[in-house]
């Protein structure tokens, strides 16, 4: 099948309409993929970007929307992992101080940036020289990856100084600390941004579409037959080689093919709060000990994201609940550090999300491999599970030289660690003229700056919504930090297909805004209806269903354990489009 020629990567209706009627075309002979994949999160989108800039002609599906499961509820950090270090996972560690690298200095420096954290130490004497040595480690560990390191170096604090940058600490809760730097992401925004960025290059992708069984022929595996989730309509995909990457979903998916050699996944539940920023006064984050794991109290905009907790879950898959019990966890943990306790009526947000852990002989799930492995159970499939959001793209590249391994043509090596996405070429040069930005188009150059931190060079496509409609430069109803404009670009730019998709991913109203999204979401169904075609009737079933899907997640977090949230959260039901 031909590539498409670059057009920008954009992912609009127009756009999804085109890449069915080439997946479909797949059945046609000598018209089939190089390589389908299955699962739109952070590794498969990856995945897509690695094998279309090889030069193979790709396809990509999704059931729900790009990042909708475990890669959009992550702690949004990119990092080493300073707790790994301590397993002594040394390869774990460095490989991921890597890629940190790689994505803060060239990948992505639009959409991830440092952040710095307190190590609070608790110990007189002891404790200083240990952990200053494993952040020291840290800090070594990163500077041989060959990429900028994309962040400063540590540096240890007195008492004094750790309350003089973390004057809401309790002053009896710390001896003094260590500041060190990691990196922060908006992770759903990085997953649409990867997916465009594959789609420039020339992959088919396609949201809201179902893989319901794979084609075999004989034993091997030619592709799969997917259902449109919009209009129930069937049809088969054909591809010399599938990738499933469908993380938590690893163990249903490869159960379609076969029962031997398996990789089998385990899901562990974590869960963040959303607290105001003027909660507690700190001009950095903080990692806390706890008995099982780490907490991260992480700055974000306006916010302070807190988590996080590390539980099995058996429960639905696609809809993690959070109990009132994680929720009394998370707040008794950082109360524990802050002169004033936070509350439940501090809380703005709350989301859930699962990792997909490795599963072994170990009973809890803080312990499980979070080293990713890639297998070929059957010809024709490769399945790609575990692993860290950081390392997706070892992820990923791993995957596809598994997948190409055994194609008759010479497949070039993986080159993604030289192609930034979308937005990150000359997002510098825009930064640096943002205040001529502004008087161009007359919009504010604090929005401005919003903007470029969201779509880097490609933020004069949004003003360009603006100029054709100034009324769009207004902000959203109850979320200020965000525009209408955005709105409308992620419907046409970014893939967005329900409000949800909206509140939830392209932005993070769902989280941020105390009425989770509420009052923007009527707004948001009429922006997205002019874009999507909507009836009257679909914009007020959108808006229903997200407020019945907010209602149900606070029902859920005032449940006492997970078998009662889920069932909560259960009562709201997934939206199906009127047609």
């Amino acid at each position: 099948m031909k590539s498409v020629p670059a057009n920008g990567g954009a992912l609009g209706p127009e756009a999804r309409e085109a890449s069915i009627q080439r997946l479909r075309a797949t059945t046609e002979p000598g018209q089939e993929l190089d390589i389908l994949i299955v699962g739109g999160g952070i590794v498969g989108a990856g995945a897509a970007l690695d094998a279309v800039t090889r030069g193979l002609s790709v396809g990509i599906v999704e059931a729900s929307d790009w990042a909708a499961g475990t890669s959009s509820r992550s702690s949004k950090l990119i990092h080493g992992g300073l707790r790994y270090l301590e397993m002594l996972d040394f390869a774990l560690v460095k490989e991921a101080l890597q890629e940190r690298g790689l994505l803060l200095s060239e990948l992505a420096p639009h959409l991830a940036r440092p952040v710095p954290f307190l190590y609070p130490l608790t110990k007189p004497f002891i404790e200083r020289p240990y952990v200053g040595a494993g952040i020291a480690l840290y800090d070594a560990m990163s500077i041989s990856s060959g990429h900028s390191r994309g962040v400063p170096f540590h540096k240890h604090l007195s008492k004094r100084g750790t309350l003089r940058a973390a004057p809401s600490l309790k002053n009896d809760a710390f001896v003094g600390s260590i500041r060190y730097y990691d990196g922060q992401v908006d992770d759903a925004k990085y997953v649409a941004n990867l997916v465009r960025t594959a789609a420039h290059y020339g992959a088919h992708a396609v949201n809201q579409m179902a893989v319901v069984d794979f084609l075999r022929e004989g034993e091997r595996v030619v592709g799969a037959k997917v259902e449109n989730r919009e209009d129930g309509t069937q049809f088969s995909i054909r591809a010399k080689q599938v990738i499933n990457a469908t993380g938590v979903w690893t163990d249903e998916t490869q159960a379609m093919v076969t029962d031997r050699g398996q990789l089998k996944v385990r899901a562990s539940k974590g869960i963040h709060l959303v607290v105001p920023r003027d909660r507690f006064q700190s001009t950095v984050g903080l990692i806390l000990r706890t008995e099982k794991s780490v907490l991260f109290v992480i700055p974000w905009g306006r916010h302070w994201i807190i988590g996080t907790t590390d539980t099995d879950w058996h429960l639905d898959k696609a809809h993690p609940a959070a109990s009132s019990k994680d929720i009394d966890y998370v707040l008794e943990h950082v109360n524990q550090v802050l002169k004033r306790p936070l509350t439940r009526e501090d809380v703005e947000g709350v989301y859930a999300g699962l990792r997909p852990l490795l599963a072994g002989e170990n009973d809890s799930t803080a312990k499980l491999s979070r080293e990713h492995v890639v297998a070929h159970p059957v010809p024709g499939l490769v399945v790609v599970a575990g692993g860290k959001w950081t390392t997706y793209r070892v992820m990923a590249k791993d995957a596809v030289d598994e997948a190409t391994r055994t194609m008759d043509e010479r497949v070039p090596p993986s080159c993604t660690e030289t192609i930034p996405l979308l937005g990150a070429s000359g997002f510098r040069a825009a930064w640096n003229r943002r205040n001529r930005t502004a008087e161009e188009s007359g919009v504010h150059v604090a929005r401005i700056e919003h903007l470029l931190n969201r779509y880097g060079s490609m933020t004069p496509e949004v003003l360009a919504i603006i100029a054709q409609n100034p009324e769009l430069a207004e902000p959203i109803p109850g979320a200020d930090d965000y525009l209408q404009a955005e709105a409308v670009y992620a419907a046409t730019h970014e893939g967005a297909r329900h409000v949800q998709d909206v509140l939830t991913r392209r932005t993070r109203i769902s989280i941020e805004a105390w009425d989770r999204g509420v009052s923007a979401a009527p707004v948001v169904a009429k922006l997205m209806g002019d874009v999507l075609g909507w009836s009257d009737a679909q914009r007020e079933n959108e808006v229903r269903h997200y407020i019945a899907r907010v209602e149900a997640e606070r029902l859920s977090q005032q449940q006492p354990d997970d078998e009662s949230a889920d069932a909560a959260r259960l009562g709201a039901e997934d939206i199906v489009p009127l047609r």
